[in-house]
């Protein structure tokens, strides 16, 4: 019997587990991994890899996540996996047939589906949920997939359906709203300075739309009407009152990379206060096995109940799998008849 593992999800090094993350891993075990492009050079290496990350604990079942929303932010890339569209793109098309951008977001997260569920990743890191404002950074961009809070909210809730149907679970992100930051959270820390009722009417409705999603991430971004001076990953005033409260979200709450430089202070006190703050689950994701150590170490081994959560909305996942071909042709044809 394996360690109880932390609350952490944590990023590896490169294309194959090395001898030191496998014995660092087995000593303190994380909740699970998330992978970028460079563990990610071709299917049969990648499916290699989960394996041998799943088979490190085979007493439970471990998540593993990717960030594969389409667009620019595509870690799955050509050419080993097909090009995908842009939310925005598909929110361009709801515009225009409301009817055809609902199918297309579906057919958008079931070809995801199908290329992640072949190389064993069943946890996509999308829909993004944060609206498109005229001085929204481009760190956001065409990942949204617009500025009406009514088609984001209906958009998501398609993407997360058909995700789930196809047997991945989403993570909608990033909570309570990062559309109106003027910088890129990766490099400095944003501030919201809108009035919370204005927020009510835009920003949050499309997280309220979707709150009944399994996994949530968080915002690197200071509302400055619940709280000034911490970002809302470190907020404890911002995730009860906003994320749990306000939105209503109830499910399995992620940090945003905590690695990211809109956060002060090294990896292991981020990860205690992002936990502290009511994040379920810290997530590292640069890879290096000193800073994975640090996070792991700063951590006390998960609660059962964060355990069972997770255990139940993994084993919920459908078993079949997806057509992700067939997914990939509709929504090209969908597409491209909208640009003709």
């Amino acid at each position: 019997m394996t360690p109880r593992p932390r609350p952490a999800i944590l990023g590896v090094a490169g294309t194959a587990v090395t001898s030191e993350e496998r014995a660092l891993f087995r000593e303190m075990p994380p909740l699970g991994f998330i992978l970028f492009a460079r563990n990610c050079a071709e299917p049969e290496q990648l499916r290699a890899l989960t394996t041998e990350l799943r088979a490190l604990f085979p007493d439970r079942r471990v998540p593993i996540l990717v960030d594969q929303e389409g667009g620019r932010v595509q870690r799955l890339r050509p050419p080993h996996w097909g090009a995908l569209p842009p939310a925005r793109r598909i929110g361009d098309l709801f515009r225009r047939d409301p009817a055809r951008g609902e199918r297309a977001a579906a057919a958008l997260a079931t070809a995801i589906a199908a290329d992640l569920r072949a190389v064993g990743i069943d946890v996509d890191c999308a829909p993004v949920l944060d609206l498109a404002f005229p001085d929204t950074t481009e760190a956001i961009g065409d990942r949204s997939f617009g500025g009406d809070p009514e088609m984001v909210g209906r958009l998501g809730a398609r993407f997360c359906g058909a995700l789930r149907a196809a047997g991945v679970l989403p993570v909608i992100k990033h909570l309570p709203g990062h559309g109106r930051a003027r910088v890129d959270s990766h490099h400095r820390l944003p501030y919201i300075e809108a009035p919370l009722a204005e927020l009510e009417r835009t920003d949050f409705l499309p997280f309220r739309r979707c709150r009944t999603a399994p996994l949530a991430m968080t915002a690197h971004v200071v509302v400055t009407a619940v709280d000034g001076e911490r970002p809302a990953t470190h907020s404890p005033a911002v995730l009860r009152r906003l994320v749990r409260e306000r939105i209503g979200f109830s499910g399995i709450l992620l940090s945003d990379d905590l690695a990211m430089n809109a956060l002060s202070g090294d990896p292991a006190s981020r990860a205690r206060r992002a936990l502290a703050a009511g994040c379920d689950v810290a997530l590292y994701c640069p890879g290096d096995p000193a800073a994975n150590a640090a996070v792991l170490e700063a951590l006390a081994p998960a609660a059962e109940d964060l355990l069972a959560r997770l255990d139940s909305a993994l084993a919920g996942l459908a078993a079949a799998g997806a057509d992700g071909a067939a997914a990939r042709s509709e929504l090209h044809a969908l597409l491209t008849a909208a640009d003709a």
